[in-house]
């Protein structure tokens, strides 16, 4: 909003006094009025240490094997660790899968707990809601709230 009142008073008396007058940035103005061009990322670099092409087949078909194939990536690993074989890390296993299979995912359903709702109390006048935590009862009205009770012993 102030940025088009900027641009409407540049005409009359120039862009600094108008930003003065408003308070505005006068690099935030010329920020704005020429954004920086747009540029594409730069391709990443392969680390020296990735596996090659045919390692990653090679880890395919380990994985996909008729002795691995109802198996865990994880578990896939230490039983080939325990027989001396290492091919890669666990989760460069994960990686390779998902970049063939579209993901990795857990084969049972897991069950998700509903959403618990907060239950809220409206008292609409008073004496109708009784609570031990009077801290913030709501009121009739939205974002009132209804004041503690004073204690008449004490006044």
């Amino acid at each position: 909003m102030i940025a088009t009142t900027v641009e409407e008073l540049t005409p009359i008396i120039g862009t600094r006094p108008a930003c003065r007058a408003l308070g505005a940035s006068v690099a935030t103005i010329y920020r704005r009025r020429r954004p920086p061009e747009p540029t594409a990322p730069k391709p990443r670099p392969t680390p020296a240490r990735a596996l090659s092409e045919p390692e990653r087949q090679q880890v395919l078909d380990v994985l996909h094997c008729e002795r691995f194939v109802d198996v865990a990536p994880e578990e896939a690993y230490a039983t080939l660790l325990d027989e001396g074989t290492y091919l890669c890390s666990p989760r460069t296993m994960y990686r390779i899968l998902a970049a063939h299979h579209g993901g990795v995912r857990e084969r049972r359903n897991q069950l998700t707990h509903p959403a618990y709702n907060k239950p809220e109390l409206l008292a609409e006048r008073p004496n109708e809601l009784w609570s031990w935590d009077i801290s913030k009862l709501k009121g009739p009205v939205k974002w009132t709230y209804l004041p503690p009770l004073r204690n008449p012993r004490r006044l």
